[in-house]
């Protein structure tokens, strides 16, 4: 059943094959693990998620979460699952020990959510999203505050969330209109509404911090005048003791496509007055501590849409395994002819394939990005650590909007290969697809992505970000290249990573031009061909690790995992490349339709 939540032959082979993360136990933060400790961290995750998790995502998603009287209810299965999670200690186990953390690596944190929040995203990310507060806050908080709040969000005791958004600002932040007055205390009078907040009330923990985004008076206009503030549910005393409810109510939770039991609340601030917020760093300095937690959370959506589709590619793979119908293409006019499993049709194949190279290619992606976040803490230079910071900062739109819409993508595909039975609530990928929907929006649209992309990552340090991306695909197209069954495929990875290249320098200058809305018209676009080349890479590189294994006389069974890699690599360099070649071109065309039709020409 383990199978069917994530892949544990690949994810060992992503750890310890392709990344080896294993030669991290060499280092002093680390030096108390091993390869057995990993191994048996991540196999008692995914007992936990199939006995535990996996068994309460349906009934969640079928009975949702309720609302009644400014009080949220989640599906009462939850409620055991949920304590083991904190008992467990699973909610942040990248931190320090000393604050309730497991110290671990980020890949081996990684290869836990696969199993966590695969079975079950809802139940799972209540426990979870405490993490992300208490990180603004041991970043950007007073001794006290770190005190009163960070142990407790990291072990997942409380709750946390993140108070952003507003019916006239969404991702235009600035124009916000929630407002915080300075009190006598050093407290201060939060005033306003927030909308589509997850997990803004529920009743798994005993007190829920959130931190909101506020204007304190008269602060500038627009994003600069924004300052953050830790606003409790239930008010924290100086001792740490509770204090009297807050200020802050659920005004009522959305009815959504999807991610049911999952509480997307409104919620209002300071409807009596009586609403007390903490100031969090600076004043006027909130989106500046607001982007650390939305970095984490725009690289924390992308897994999750990698991780939908990883579950949905299980499921349908198995499905093809054991669906008997039709006959063999080729008998496939003779009645005596005996059915067969439908992964024997060549579109059933097909499909899998594709599916398959893309969740195998998105693992590796987000896999090396953690790597990359892991080596600056590790790296002993200034330069070094600048070299893999810029890879993550310019990698983390690029996983947010390309594993969230192809995610949904593998989930659609895996719903056809059921047919008429995947559209039905019988089958898991009903649920899988409509709950993926959601990531191509949480933490910005993918155009917003986009956006950030070509108007902030390409341009990083003159380039030279983008330049030590592509000389990483060079790198392993250098390596492919030393055998021969390789070389045609490290051919095409290095004309397409050269192609993408001299898009992105094109699309550059004209966005520097009085086309630049035509250049942005392009963003999603290059950002969906920049998600292309990286897949290839992260194949390719699989490919050549595989052939290296099968060469030195792997066993039969890991003999046909590898060849596996071999055939998924050249299935996607061969089939799905070509065509972002021509994307590629009609970036290079930059042609003007889009931004140059009259608002009336769109009909309506």
């Amino acid at each position: 059943m383990g199978q069917v939540i994530a892949d544990r032959r690949d994810i060992d082979f992503v750890l310890y094959e392709q990344l080896d993360v294993e030669e991290l136990t060499q280092k002093e933060i680390y030096r108390d693990f091993n390869r057995k400790t990993f191994d048996m961290i991540i196999s008692e995750a995914r007992n936990f998620a199939v006995k535990e998790l996996l068994p309460t995502n349906a009934i969640g998603d079928q009975e949702g979460v309720r609302f009644e009287n400014g009080a949220v209810t989640v599906p009462e299965c939850f409620q055991r699952p949920h304590k083991l999670l904190i008992e467990g200690e699973w909610t942040s186990m990248t931190e320090d020990p000393e604050l309730g953390g497991q110290g671990l690596p980020v890949n081996i944190a990684q290869a836990v959510a696969e199993y966590l929040y695969g079975a079950n995203y809802g139940l799972t990310n209540y426990g979870m999203m405490g993490h992300g507060t208490g990180k603004m806050i041991e970043l950007f908080g007073t001794e006290s505050q770190k005190e009163l709040f960070l142990k407790k969000l990291y072990t997942g005791q409380w709750g946390g969330t993140m108070l952003l958004t507003e019916a006239d600002a969404g991702s235009d932040v600035g124009a916000l209109t929630t407002s915080a007055k300075k009190n006598p205390d050093g407290t201060y009078t939060i005033t306003g509404n927030k909308i589509f907040i997850t997990n803004g009330e529920h009743d798994l923990a005993e007190n829920i911090i959130h931190p909101v985004l506020a204007r304190v008076e008269g602060a500038p206009d627009g994003t600069r005048g924004i300052s953050i503030f830790i606003v409790p549910k239930i008010w924290v005393n100086d001792d740490g003791s509770f204090g009297e409810p807050n200020d802050l109510i659920c005004t009522g939770i959305e009815e959504k496509m999807g991610i049911h039991a999952s509480a997307t609340c409104s919620m209002a601030l300071g409807g009596s007055g009586r609403c007390r917020g903490l100031l969090l760093g600076e004043e006027n300095q909130g989106m500046k501590i607001m982007f650390h937690m939305m970095n984490e959370a725009r690289l924390g959506v992308g897994f999750q849409g990698f991780n939908y589709g990883a579950v949905a590619y299980l499921y349908a793979l198995n499905y093809a395994r054991e669906r008997i119908q039709g006959r063999e293409l080729e008998n496939a006019r003779d009645p005596e002819a005996p059915p067969v499993p439908i992964i024997r049709h060549p579109d059933v194949r097909r499909m899998l394939l594709w599916m398959k190279a893309h969740v195998e290619g998105m693992r590796s992606f987000v896999y090396y990005v953690g790597w990359c976040l892991n080596k600056i803490r590790l790296v002993d230079t200034d330069e070094e650590k600048a070299y893999y910071q810029g890879l993550g900062d310019l990698f983390t739109p690029v996983v947010k909007a390309y594993c969230s819409q192809r995610g949904f993508e593998v989930c659609s595909q895996a719903m056809q290969v059921y047919g008429g039975y995947g559209y039905t609530r019988e089958y898991p990928v009903e649920q899988l697809t409509r709950d993926a929907r959601i990531t191509s929006i949480y933490e910005g649209t993918d155009g917003i992505q986009a956006m950030d992309l070509l108007g902030r990552k390409l341009g990083m340090n003159r380039g030279k970000v983008f330049m030590d991306f592509l000389s990483e695909v060079q790198a392993v197209v250098s390596r492919a290249r030393e055998t021969s069954e390789l070389s045609a495929m490290a051919t095409d990875v290095e004309a397409a990573a050269n192609r993408l290249g001299e898009i992105a320098m094109h699309l550059g200058k004209i966005a520097m031009s009085p086309k630049l809305k035509t250049a942005f018209a392009f963003a999603h676009p290059f950002l969906e061909a920049m998600g292309d080349v990286i897949m290839a890479w992260m194949l390719l590189w699989r490919a050549e690790i595989a052939t290296s294994k099968l060469s030195s006389g792997a066993k039969k069974k890991d003999a046909d995992y590898y060849e596996g890699q071999v055939r998924t690599a050249e299935f996607f360099i061969h089939t799905v490349l070509p065509g972002t070649l021509g994307k590629m071109n009609a970036i290079k065309r930059a042609h003007g339709a889009a931004v140059e039709i009259a608002d009336a020409g769109f009909g309506g």
